[in-house]
């Protein structure tokens, strides 16, 4: 920072150097300020604005006088809402060295939490890769913390906005009991009140503190005799393993035996089947044929039928077919 220069002039090159620092695009010097200047205030304005939040909707209008009013009002509104700086709106529309000092406030911030963030990032750099992530593991349960907070001011958030709400009705009851006299003898009663209520929590809470060191006594004893008896089924359990039973050469005998069984039975299974399936087959044919014979002789029994009502049919028209008269007819038949 400059040194041996007046306070405006101080103020003036440390908001250049900042603005440098930031990356503002113009060099700002003591010539833009000898008069008022707000086209470049309203500049600085927007610039700063933009560097704190990129879609803020600021107006950039400044032609006339109630435009240059509404910006500075907006900015004043932004700053004071977003980043929590207050601003003197009188002294930015002034637009010469007082600006300054307002405008040094908005840029110090933004400087120091660029500085910050460099410093942060030089560190993280030189730091070991594995390390940075062995400390990243190690957060996880400060992740947890913060987002139990994060749960925790949401409802306490909730809760706050309900008691907000209820505060028209309670306004007038506290101001009332405000109002109201207070007498000396009802406020020791209501005190020693209180402060027997408060020491009846305080024995209640150190009898449940008692019964909770008594509980963790008797589960330390119950795992302790947990603990013995697992030992001594792990124990038995390993002599039963290495310990062969007597009758485990017989029952390898007899399942040997059963195998055999098995094989046996699966072979005649599936001969009983393939004869099953060949019977079947057969009777099928037969039935087939049956049925061809039953056809067979309908059909013949059918014709004969024809040939006998043909046959009744000539002899009734016999005058057609007498070539001797008076002698042994002689008939056509088929």
């Amino acid at each position: 920072m400059s040194v041996g220069l007046s306070p405006a002039a101080r103020s003036l090159s440390d908001l250049a150097e900042m603005l440098r620092a930031l990356g503002y695009p113009r060099l700002v010097s003591m010539e833009n300020f000898h008069g008022p200047n707000f086209a470049l205030v309203a500049e600085l304005l927007l610039w700063l604005v933009r560097r704190y939040e990129p879609q803020s909707d600021i107006p950039p209008d400044v032609e006339t006088e109630q435009d240059r009013v509404f910006f500075i009002k907006a900015v004043a509104q932004f700053m004071a809402t977003k980043a929590h700086i207050k601003l003197n709106t009188k002294k930015l529309y002034q637009a010469d060295g007082y600006a300054v000092r307002e405008l040094l406030k908005v840029t110090s911030v933004l400087y120091s939490a660029m500085n910050t963030e460099g410093m942060e990032r030089t560190d993280i750099t030189e730091e070991d890769s594995s390390k940075f992530k062995f400390d990243l593991g190690s957060k996880i349960a400060d992740l947890k913390a913060a987002r139990q907070l994060a749960s925790e001011i949401t409802s306490k958030g909730a809760s706050l906005y309900d008691l907000l709400g209820k505060e028209v009705e309670l306004r007038e009851a506290r101001t009332e009991s405000i109002a109201r006299p207070l007498e000396i003898n009802e406020a020791e009663k209501m005190m020693k009140v209180a402060i027997g209520c408060v020491l009846e929590e305080v024995q209640k809470t150190k009898d449940m503190l008692s019964n909770v060191a008594l509980d963790e006594a008797n589960l330390e004893a119950k795992i302790e005799k947990r603990k013995l008896e697992l030992e001594r089924s792990q124990k038995r359990l390993q002599t039963l393993q290495s310990v062969r039973p007597a009758f485990m050469d017989e029952y390898e005998k007899i399942e040997e035996q059963l195998q055999k069984q098995y094989t046996s039975y699966l072979e005649k299974f599936h001969n009983l089947t393939y004869l099953e399936q060949l019977l079947d087959d057969q009777h099928r044919t037969e039935q087939e044929m049956f049925e061809v014979k039953q056809e067979a002789a309908n059909m013949l029994r059918l014709m004969q039928n024809r040939l006998k009502e043909e046959e009744q049919r000539l002899l009734k028209s016999g005058s057609k077919w007498d070539f001797f008269p008076r002698q042994k007819n002689y008939v056509l038949s088929t």
